[in-house]
């Protein structure tokens, strides 16, 4: 038996609650590895499948958490041993199969990558989901070319954006920083952020078809309105790695003239089901470029009981940085 954040729904209300439980392992799903889980995180999507139980969640009962990292325990697979650390990231593990707010974990092969060097499993969730998005997106501004200017980064004070701020700033880039909470701004300059843009800035739609050109690379995770108007405002050749839909899915505002003048690239990034190589770089471009000393400023520590708590704050956007869950405290 071991510990596990469980979700249940009352057949007859419809309605949800999460509590921490004892499972057996044999109710974990098939796999061919199973994994004693150290960490995990709490992200966007955890706090959804935490508190109003919607449509991420497939079958209940069901044990949330997007990613875990720990230490193989058992394995059916060559390529995985007892005792190899690994992580996972992506896979709708969480949503529409049992995740990381557990002691154990059993899951296909497929979907872990080694630990790189350089990180241990807490480092690990303190990156997480939201991290690898992040430096997925800096390695597709990279491969397009960042231009001169500052790289913008909004929802910079979430966990997307601090690790996609720390990240840019250790790589040399200037990085203005947007945020809805000014209460922030030290903590953004402490990550690296050289301007701080007050979100208001940003989300008033205008009729103008470009703006003065003031960006040279953009992680957007946040979309909607923002999204609109900072396309209008990016340098030419420039690109925008758009990661979130918390503003919305629609691109308010926005025509395609960036896109045709100003020869503007829109890259759509998503960690769920990227291949096994594309994982495995960015994991090593983590350990390498990833300042561990800041990783550390932005980590909240959590248990499994601190979780329905923090699924609702994370869904009012009052969650900054990386909240990591040690499933065994």
């Amino acid at each position: 038996m071991f510990n596990a954040l469980v979700v249940r729904k009352d057949e007859e209300s419809g309605k949800t609650a999460a509590a921490v439980e004892q499972v057996a392992i044999d109710a974990l799903p098939e796999g061919e590895v199973i994994v004693a889980v150290d960490y995990s995180t709490v992200n966007y999507k955890d706090g959804l499948c935490i508190g109003p139980g919607g449509g991420l969640v497939r079958n209940y009962p069901h044990v949330p958490g997007i990613d875990f990292a720990g230490t193989v325990e058992a394995s059916e697979d060559d390529r995985y041993a007892p005792g190899d650390k690994v992580v996972l990231t992506g896979w709708r593990v969480g949503e529409n199969r049992w995740g990381g707010y557990a002691q154990k974990a059993r899951v296909k092969a497929d979907m872990l990558v080694p630990l790189p060097e350089g990180l241990d499993t807490r480092q690990a969730m303190a990156v997480g989901t939201a991290g690898l998005t992040a430096m997925l997106a800096v390695m597709a501004l990279e491969d397009h070319g960042i231009k001169d200017g500052p790289v913008l980064v909004t929802g910079a004070a979430g966990g997307v954006g601090s690790v996609a701020t720390a990240i840019l700033a250790k790589l040399g880039h200037k990085v203005a920083a947007v945020t809805g909470r000014p209460d922030q701004a030290d903590y953004l300059t402490s990550l690296g952020a050289s301007e701080i843009i007050a979100r208001e800035e940003l989300t008033e739609v205008t009729r103008k078809p470009l703006e003065a050109e003031r960006w040279g690379g953009c992680v957007d995770a946040v979309g909607g309105a923002m999204l609109g108007r900072v396309l209008k405002q990016m340098h030419y050749g420039s690109s925008v790695a758009a990661i979130g839909l918390a503003g919305g899915a629609a691109i308010e505002g926005a025509l395609v003239t960036p896109f045709i003048l100003r020869g503007v690239n829109l890259l759509g990034i998503d960690s769920v089901m990227q291949p096994y190589d594309n994982r495995l770089r960015a994991w090593q471009r983590i350990s390498q470029d990833l300042p561990m000393d800041q990783l550390e400023a932005m980590i909240q520590p959590a248990t499994l009981s601190d979780l329905p708590a923090l699924g609702k704050d994370i869904l009012k956007g009052q969650v900054k940085g990386r909240v990591v869950v040690d499933v065994n405290a």
